[in-house]
């Protein structure tokens, strides 16, 4: 299984990116919850972001109403819209994936597979 996450860039503060989580074809990731995380210098790493496999949405309190994660099946691929970006968002951002029906997981050990990260960087 391989995730790859990719979208990250450079930004103003104000501005939006849209990261995306790409799963290779071994797996459906409609068949697994995915959590966004995201760890900035000197940081634990934080989950940002949740979808369920009933599709159900999970925002932590930081980025409610900023961010938005979202699935496309056809593309075996989970997005992560970030809108509103604040210096206090610059982070590698990470996928991660796993095989449960739960909801909300916030601990790193409860994900299967991860993603490689990718850097957002929010300039003020």
């Amino acid at each position: 299984v391989q995730l790859q996450a990719c979208g990250g860039g450079f930004v103003q503060a104000g501005g939006s990116l849209r990261l995306a989580c790409v799963a290779s074809r071994s797996i459906f990731i409609s068949a697994y919850a995915t959590g966004w995380y995201r760890q900035a210098p000197g940081k634990e790493r934080e989950l940002v972001a949740y979808i369920s496999t009933s599709g159900r949405t999970t925002y932590a309190d930081f980025v409610k109403g900023r961010f938005t994660i979202s699935r496309d099946n056809a593309k075996n691929t989970v997005y992560l819209q970030m809108n509103s970006l604040k210096p206090e968002d610059t982070a590698v951002y990470f996928c991660a994936i796993r095989r449960s029906s739960g909801s909300w997981a916030s601990s790193p050990r409860f994900y299967d597979y991860w993603g490689q990260g990718t850097l957002v960087t929010v300039s003020s």
